[in-house]
């Protein structure tokens, strides 16, 4: 069975197909444990074969490596049958091993210091960078990353950084994809009032919300989710197991938003499983698919750090899932009554 599509056109320049089931690199870029060319090749070879065409990156997915291993695998791939984003927000800078950013979260990477920048120059440098560890001649969107308090740490620092960006790299945006330079832009973030803070401030195409409309998160349809389907602005979902809770299920040591998840997440967790569990269907298979019955959601981009990943999110996008999960979900007040489901 191939793997579903969307087609996306917001201001009428052709849009972008993509498919429903994604790819985010993260996890290439040595997330937590190191893995190989080979393995790292394995996976993506196993996705394009599957029929994912739609790759996500960012410079700081291991400083640089996911992108570049990202260049070898799509060497030779026809460039009109993908679609490709990475992000800006951050540079980087050589330095020495002792000194480079990232220890405990990148392993075996290279020696690099982040530095952010969301301003004209640095947009523009940081698309360039891109396209040199990409071997590409074009990527299709750009994402601002990170405009959020989990990175940023205060909200004056956020709001210093948001300000950047209207005031410079939005610019930089606006006139790359008037030129065609890319396709659209957006953000990439960990929390949706920035997004809906940048969807009322400028000409936004596409947000990847990490994390925050899932089977354990719905705040996002209060007014951020509304405000994308108004205005026809495009989501890509990162994060759909929110870290994992939703795909190992309630078990000691599970992660919740990077972190060993609360006592009262494994509980929920463990009744949300319970439910899934009941009717025969696998807990991951509802997390994958139950942000793409939104209407403004276009694709899911979980990680794979291996191939049995890999080949359990090709599962989850293909699972037929009873609409009585759904329906149970609500009944038990585990998922809000206006989340669209089938």
């Amino acid at each position: 069975m191939a793997l579903q599509t969307t087609h996306w056109d917001r201001i009428g320049n052709g849009g972008l197909t993509f498919t429903k089931l994604g790819f985010g690199t993260a996890p290439l870029g040595n997330l937590y444990r190191a893995i190989t060319d080979q393995e790292a090749e394995a996976i993506l070879d196993l996705a394009w074969d599957s029929g994912v065409r739609y790759f996500d990156t960012a410079p700081l997915y291991g400083l640089g490596l996911s992108e570049t291993r990202l260049n070898r695998f799509l060497r030779g791939k026809p460039r009109d049958e993908y679609v490709l984003s990475t992000k800006i927000g951050r540079l980087l800078k050589a330095t020495t091993p002792d000194k480079r950013d990232g220890f405990g979260k990148w392993f075996d990477v290279p020696s690099r210091k982040e530095v952010y920048d969301y301003g004209y120059d640095g947009t523009m440098r940081s698309l360039e960078f891109s396209l040199e560890r990409l071997g590409a001649d074009r990527v299709d969107i750009l994402f601002a990353h990170d405009l959020d308090i989990f990175n940023h740490g205060t909200r004056e620092v956020l709001e210093d950084k948001l300000s950047e960006l209207m005031a410079g790299g939005y610019r930089a945006l606006m006139q790359m994809r008037d030129q065609g330079v890319i396709r659209a832009f957006g953000a990439g973030v960990n929390e949706w009032q920035s997004c809906q803070w940048l969807a009322e401030r400028g000409d936004f195409d596409l947000f990847l919300l990490a994390g925050r409309y899932t089977l354990l998160e719905q705040e996002s349809l209060d007014s951020f989710l509304p405000l994308c389907e108004a205005r026809g602005i495009g989501i890509v979902i990162g994060g759909p197991y929110n870290s994992g809770i939703l795909a190992t299920g309630p078990r000691e040591g599970a992660f919740y938003n990077y972190d060993p998840a609360p006592k009262e997440i494994l509980q929920q967790v463990g009744r949300i499983e319970a439910v899934c569990k009941a009717h025969g269907v696998r807990m991951l298979d509802a997390a994958f698919q139950f942000p793409l019955y939104h209407p403004a959601v276009v694709s899911v981009i979980p990680g794979g750090q291996g191939v049995a990943e890999m080949e359990s999110n090709l599962t989850a996008s293909k699972a037929a899932i009873p609409a009585a999960v759904w329906h149970d979900l609500k009944a038990e007040g585990l998922v809000r009554q206006d989340a669209p489901t089938p």
